[in-house]
């Protein structure tokens, strides 16, 4: 029972270090999702509605977000990552 919970966090732990400003300043307008994808590794969430994507790296506290129309971004945010 310890090592589903051991790998839930290790996986939790390696999202959050593609959380970074770091990586925040590689991301530009334009890139498809699998290039964002490549810089900051698989989502946390997605959401789809209407051709568009939201996606979420991180947690509520700290995270870097994307949204998308046709595979490209168009606008990144983020969450308390300096």
């Amino acid at each position: 029972m310890r090592l589903p919970v051991a790998l839930a966090l290790a996986l939790l732990l390696a999202a959050c270090g593609a959380v970074s400003q770091e990586n925040y300043d590689k991301l530009k307008t334009g890139m498809a999702y699998d290039e964002v994808v490549k810089v900051l590794g698989k989502p946390s969430q997605c959401s789809e509605a209407l051709g568009a994507r939201s996606c979420l790296w991180g947690d509520e506290t700290r995270n870097i977000s994307a949204n998308f129309i046709a595979g490209k971004a168009v606008l990144f945010s983020s969450k308390n990552i300096r």
